[in-house]
């Protein structure tokens, strides 16, 4: 049976974020980050992607919260490249489109170990209660940087910001539920044509 759990520490002048994650978990998230909108998206990543995750941080919260979101996404990217080590026998892709009343999105992700990602969410505006809502592509840009991933994320249709980044957060969890997925028939094995990925 695979351990696919990590740890990453990340200390800057800005931030200290420390990441646990279990990639085979129940789906329970532990955060403390102060960054309460975060939080709340974080929460459906773990309960869709039946993924444990726990994180601490503190940050300059003072001036925004730019740099706590953005080293959040870099030190959870980190921790998914160290949890899945070798990728042996992952299934690799995965895809989900998630609805919450008039909002869709669409996300799909490939282990593939090159970063990349495109990213089409347009709010209605600026910010979901005191969060800037153009902090989640910078968590997403963060994100895929470390975890060597490409990513693409579309809102199909929505007027509710909330809403909107909820299916988001949401198909990112189905995503990676999917993608995470071991194949026993795998075994040994990397789903690529060139025998890597």
């Amino acid at each position: 049976m695979l351990q696919r759990q990590a740890e990453v520490e990340r200390n800057t002048l800005e931030t200290q974020v420390k990441v646990r994650i279990n990639l085979d978990g129940s789906g329970q998230a532990e955060l403390a980050t102060g960054v309460a909108f975060l939080e709340h998206m974080l929460d459906q990543v773990a309960r869709h992607g039946l993924i444990d995750i726990n994180i601490e941080a503190t940050g300059d919260l003072h001036i925004d919260a730019h740099h706590t979101v953005e080293d959040i996404g870099i030190t959870l990217g980190q921790a998914f490249a160290k949890a899945v080590a070798d990728k042996t026998g992952m299934a690799r892709y995965g895809f989900a489109y998630v609805p919450l009343d008039e909002a869709l999105s669409r996300v799909v992700i490939d282990f593939s170990g090159r970063p990349g990602l495109q990213y089409h969410v347009n709010y209605r505006r600026a910010k979901i209660g005191d969060f800037d809502v153009d902090l989640l592509h910078e968590f997403f840009q963060g994100f895929i940087n470390h975890a060597n991933v490409t990513l693409h994320i579309d809102n199909l249709r929505g007027d509710n910001a909330h809403h909107i980044a909820e299916t988001v957060f949401k198909a990112f969890g189905r995503a990676l539920r999917m993608a995470l997925s071991v194949d026993e028939r795998m075994q040994g094995q990397m789903p690529s044509t060139k025998g890597s990925l």
